[in-house]
């Protein structure tokens, strides 16, 4: 059953069936700096193994989040976007409220996210800079998507 939430004529979903997969795409190849250049089949496969929330107004998709997570202990939360026309009105604040009261995404022990610009939106959310960043490691292949 989806998550859904309301506000005024906005809609936020994590029912995969309203999810508008050239949209997302279309936004995250062309327009993200974290995701320049992305195939559609990696959208298509991120979208089908994770916690996706979609943001409607009327039935146009006018923003996402996706939260890759084991339900249980651990989430990273990724492609986080607003359309630049949808912007200034506490949607994304909105969306991270609603990615947080998720039901199947609570009392987990972690959550992590990579951010070049939103630092002020994720920190509004709880969020902090890395403890103790010495701990964390990563495998990170920039240019996966221009091979």
């Amino acid at each position: 059953m989806a998550f859904e939430r309301r506000r005024d004529a906005y809609l936020i979903s994590t029912d995969i069936r309203r999810i508008d997969l050239q949209f997302v795409h279309r936004y995250l190849s062309e327009e993200s700096y974290w995701a320049k250049g992305v195939p559609l089949d990696v959208v298509r496969k991120s979208i089908a193994h994770s916690v996706c929330f979609g943001v409607y107004e009327a039935e146009q998709q006018i923003g996402f989040a996706r939260v890759v997570s084991d339900c249980a202990t651990f989430a990273y939360l990724a492609d986080v976007f607003i359309i630049q026309a949808q912007q200034g009105k506490g949607l994304a604040k909105w969306l991270m409220s609603s990615v947080l009261s998720h039901p199947e995404l609570q009392g987990l022990r972690r959550w992590a996210l990579v951010t070049a610009d939103a630092h002020g939106l994720y920190t509004q959310s709880g969020f902090r800079q890395l403890a103790k960043p010495e701990r964390w490691m990563e495998l990170h292949n920039p240019n996966v998507y221009n091979q």
